[in-house]
């Protein structure tokens, strides 16, 4: 399958595109990420959704795309200059929070409802955070992490953390685990109890 097979691509997603090329931003999400988000969170009606790494918005395009009118989404990303640029596309749904907060920090302060879906595309609920995070996962909700297999961005030793964070949601008894070869490589997980 290449990308001109891909469907329903979110009206704003070309412009969002056009606007990481004009401001040299280099971790775009993948379009699959998109249409698996998007798939999923079109099964959760009402859904409360989380995205950890807002970027400059690829991936909150396809979420938004996902949505009903009754679901609630929060993207938090640290970038000033990202997260106005993510506004501008974003700001006037009411369903949609952004958040220019650093995620560990955000996280560590968040007590309220916890999530139907959690994207984690940052270190801060992928890293850092883990257990934190997973435990503001609903029962039957999703965790979903992506750039599981080595990119060319990734610094030196990364390899290690990859293994260490696979390792650690293999042994947690609380989630089903599919590890996906496919895309940028993806954890899907699922909370069981």
């Amino acid at each position: 399958m290449n990308d001109s097979n891909i469907q329903d691509i979110p009206v704003i997603h070309k412009t969002i595109t056009r606007k990481s090329k004009e401001i040299g931003f280099t971790m775009p999400s993948d379009l699959y990420i998109g249409t698996l988000l998007k798939t999923l969170i079109s099964s959760k009606p009402s859904a409360h959704i989380l995205e950890l790494g807002t970027g400059i918005g690829l991936s909150l395009s396809w979420m938004i795309d996902g949505m009903d009118e009754n679901s609630s989404l929060i993207t938090v990303d640290n970038d000033p200059e990202l997260i106005t640029i993510a506004k501008q596309y974003f700001g006037k749904d009411s369903r949609v929070e952004i958040v220019c907060e650093d995620g560990a920090n955000w996280i560590k302060n968040y007590n309220k409802d916890k999530f139907d879906l959690v994207f984690a595309d940052a270190w801060p609920g992928k890293y850092s955070e883990i257990e934190a995070i997973l435990d503001l996962i609903k029962v039957n909700g999703f965790y979903i992490i992506d750039d599981m297999k080595a990119q060319p961005n990734w610094p030196v030793g990364h390899e290690d953390n990859v293994d260490q964070l696979v390792a650690y949601l293999e042994k947690r008894d609380d989630f089903n685990i599919t590890k996906m070869d496919w895309s940028t490589g993806l954890i899907i997980a699922v909370k069981t109890k």
